[in-house]
């Protein structure tokens, strides 16, 4: 059988056990610089992926992160953070690993190989052809991950692969296939290293673009944040001064206004209308802040 490259020995690192500590750094150090180049040489595919995405959130479809370990931990992470930073609601962006949430903190022996769970898990979100399903495993054979990429293509959904071993049995399901090369581990198959970070840049690449071509981003301010804590809070004001160029006294009073939204109060301002004119006119160009100034103000 041939050898997942995922799980093959690195020669770079072969006597990496008698290194001393800034050597054994530096041997990760140059590994870890190939891992963008990896992910570079996958755009296009990364690019067809955040159209598909976009497209099925826009007709209110959902996006569900499927993993085990450390690839499963990736999107529990990327789908956590969406809520504070783009204020997507959770029950449009979900992740699911193996074992269960309590697998995020503690590994769970054997859940990789439910097949079970994987069908009940998403048949437990109603997961249904609205939806899309990224898939994420290093090698692309793990059990729970096949299942419910299996599952998901019956029933119609979009289904992205994301690993790190070129053509493998996950791919074949999968309607794009994004598999960035980062080769063997400096530790032989710890693919919570060079993998685990090509999931993560890749993960966060997706959510965010889609994110933006959804209109939860101005200019490149993160005009959809929830205020959820006093860093928040001064970070919105920050955004709203930026974007407008009024102090941060009239920030502030705008944003209150506003019911601390952030959209809101930067269409106040910039189109000179009153709250509910600012609802209204993000209402009718998707949330997008940059329509509906290009329309009012004609730039």
């Amino acid at each position: 059988m041939t050898e997942v490259i995922t799980e093959q020995q690195n020669e770079r690192s072969l006597n990496i056990d008698k290194a001393g500590s800034l050597e054994i750094l530096s041997i990760i150090n140059q590994e870890d610089k190939t891992v963008a180049y990896a992910v570079e040489k996958v755009l296009p595919d990364i690019a067809k992926a955040v159209d598909v995405i976009t497209d099925r959130m826009l007709k209110n479809g959902r996006l569900v992160y499927c993993g085990a370990g450390t690839s499963g931990r990736q999107g529990m992470l990327d789908a956590c953070e969406c809520y504070p930073t783009f204020g997507v609601d959770e029950t449009h962006v979900i992740a699911l690993i193996a074992g269960g949430p309590s697998a995020m903190v503690k590994a769970i022996e054997g859940a990789e190989d439910n097949i079970e769970s994987a069908v009940q898990d998403l048949m437990n979100l109603d997961f249904c052809d609205r939806d899309v399903l990224i898939a994420t495993a290093a090698c692309g054979n793990t059990p729970y991950v096949l299942a419910a990429a299996e599952y998901a293509k019956e029933a119609g959904a979009a289904v992205i692969a994301l690993t790190c071993a070129g053509v493998t049995k996950l791919s074949a399901i999968a309607d794009i296939d994004i598999s960035p090369i980062t080769g063997p581990e400096v530790v032989t198959g710890s693919t919570r290293m060079k993998c685990g970070t090509a999931q993560k840049m890749i993960l966060n690449m997706m959510s965010t673009a889609v994110m933006i071509k959804l209109g939860k981003v101005y200019k490149n301010f993160m005009v959809d944040l929830r205020i959820t804590n006093q860093k928040l809070a001064k970070r919105a004001i920050t955004i709203i001064t930026k974007a407008t160029g009024v102090s941060e006294e009239e920030a502030l009073q705008t944003l209150e206004k506003c019911n601390n939204a952030v959209k809101h109060a930067i269409v106040s301002i910039l189109c000179k209308v009153d709250v509910n004119e600012a609802d209204r006119l993000l209402k009718d160009n998707g949330g997008n802040v940059g329509k509906v100034v290009e329309k009012v103000n004609g730039c």
